[in-house]
């Protein structure tokens, strides 16, 4: 049973006079314990698309289903609980608080969902000590590299235990180094977390840690790649490239 399935998802910008079709008619299904990356050439829809899975915009037409639940019919307080509880998002840019320590930042969505600040601070402990920072829970963004503020914010995405977490670039923003340790962190929330991870990004060393690779070109799906974890970085740059020309 996939946790994520679309049907004829397409998503129109703008009016009728200068509208821009995003997607169209896209349909896909995102197995449980699945590490899906979605690449293309820019402008082929990709954020569009994982911001649709993720309840942040809603499609022009076509349905997402979560766990049964289609997203496409509800309001936006059922959206804002549904994000909440059960999807945990990275992005390119940290979105940290600065005033607020490692420990604060991840507790965060957890208060805001009503836990005692108590609970949330022990909870936030133990996703930092998953993502190796446990001993950096009370330093302020500004005092950690771009690798541990993307790590606290990977630890902020799971905190909450949800069934899928989106990544927006979750790379983008970091050296070759840092890099690395994060792919390889997100490759342990799938393998020892059985967590669902879908990210975009334009990294072939990325998206070979894949277990598939979505590619997408003009709003569709025009390939598929299905790498079960041993993908090739060169071998995912030729077939990105053979996109972007046909």
């Amino acid at each position: 049973m996939p946790i994520v399935r679309t049907e004829s998802l397409t998503k129109v910008y703008g009016t009728t006079a200068r509208k821009v079709q995003a997607l169209h008619q896209v349909s896909l299904n995102i197995e449980a314990g699945e590490f899906v990356a979605i690449m293309g050439p820019s402008g082929s829809g990709k954020s569009t698309l994982l911001y649709l899975l993720g309840g942040l915009e809603k499609p022009t037409s076509g349905q997402v289903w979560m766990d049964q639940a289609d997203l496409s019919t509800m309001n936006d307080d059922g959206l804002s609980q549904l994000r909440r509880q059960k999807i945990g998002f990275v992005f390119q840019f940290f979105n940290l608080i600065p005033v607020l320590t490692a420990q604060e930042n991840v507790a965060m969505p957890l208060i805001l969902d009503g836990l005692s600040r108590a609970e949330a601070s022990q909870r936030a402990d133990e996703a930092l000590a998953k993502v190796g920072l446990s001993e950096r829970k009370l330093h302020r963004p500004t005092e950690l590299s771009g690798g541990e503020q993307q790590r606290v914010a990977v630890a902020r995405a799971l905190v909450t235990k949800p069934a899928l977490i989106l990544g927006d670039e979750p790379t983008g923003n970091l050296d070759s180094r840092s890099s690395d340790e994060v792919v390889g962190l997100l490759r342990n929330i799938v393998d020892e977390w059985g967590q669902t991870l879908v990210i975009v990004t334009h990294d072939p060393r990325v998206a070979a840690h894949a277990d598939r690779i979505i590619f997408l070109k003009d709003g569709q799906i025009v390939d598929e790649n299905r790498l079960k974890g041993n993908g090739s970085a060169e071998q995912i740059r030729e077939q990105l490239s053979r996109v972007a020309v046909s």
